[in-house]
């Protein structure tokens, strides 16, 4: 489903991610886990085709995302929903309005269709009848939940989570977390989810990559990742303090 090939970026000089390969098979759970300004952010814009790299290839259900021009990116992010680390919600907008974007600025479809996905989209993230409320009136675990709905409103293949959890207790998070492996049991999804807690992202996750400074150092199952014996993904995986990452 997505097959990353030796990506390299940099801003002003700075190199954020250096010769960085991933595979995520068709179907699974990708948890993307590393240390703050490891480039795991960047990596998702990447392959969302947000951000062309210097160097590198990828590629998502075989379309080679970083040869693609504008109107190929629009056609390719139909089939994929993004949920950002900010939320990045319209406080402008209503919930509703919200969720309905993608559907609007991808897809033709009626009014009618589009009550009936945002409608079906809110029931399903436990917030019936939030159609008609203003987004800054939400606390921040209705707000990931509205994000996750507009991610997948759109039904698409790829879901890309970033930090889907940041800044929740312990309980929202894990209903975050039922939500995102719910999605992807039913729709047959496949999902990359950055997030800084290992235990609850390993929890749903069939594969892991490790970033470090840039640079992919670990990718395997999560099994592998709980025994490795690379002193940073031991560190990380085990939240050891053996020194600065």
């Amino acid at each position: 489903m997505i097959d990353v090939a030796d990506v390299h970026v940099a801003f002003e000089d700075k190199r954020v991610l250096t010769g960085v390969g991933l595979q995520v098979p068709e179907g699974a759970v990708y948890a993307l886990i590393g240390p703050g300004a490891s480039g795991k952010s960047v990596l998702l814009k990447v392959i969302a085709g947000l951000i062309k790299p210097q160097r590198g290839r990828v590629h998502v259900s075989g379309a080679e995302v970083t040869a693609l021009d504008e109107p190929g990116l629009r056609a390719m992010r139909r089939d994929v929903g993004m949920l950002f680390q900010n939320y990045a919600l319209f406080d402008y907008m209503t919930v509703g309005e919200n969720i309905a974007f993608p559907l609007r600025r991808l897809f033709e479809l009626d009014e009618a269709e589009i009550a009936s996905r945002v409608a079906e989209r809110l029931e399903r993230m436990a917030l019936p009848g939030f159609e008609a409320r203003a987004v800054g009136g939400l606390s921040g675990g209705q707000k990931k939940r509205v994000g996750v709905a507009r991610a997948t409103v759109s039904r698409p293949r790829l879901l890309l989570y970033d930090e889907p959890t940041a800044g929740l207790d312990p309980v929202t998070s894990r209903k975050i977390y039922d939500l995102i492996a719910e999605e992807q049991r039913e729709a047959g999804t496949t999902n990359v989810v950055i997030s800084s807690d290992v235990d609850g992202v390993l929890s749903i996750a069939d594969r892991v990559g490790m970033l470090h400074r840039g640079e992919m150092i670990f990718e395997g199952t999560v099994d592998e990742a709980r025994s490795s014996e690379i002193p940073e993904v031991k560190q990380f995986v085990h939240g050891l303090v053996d020194g600065p990452l």
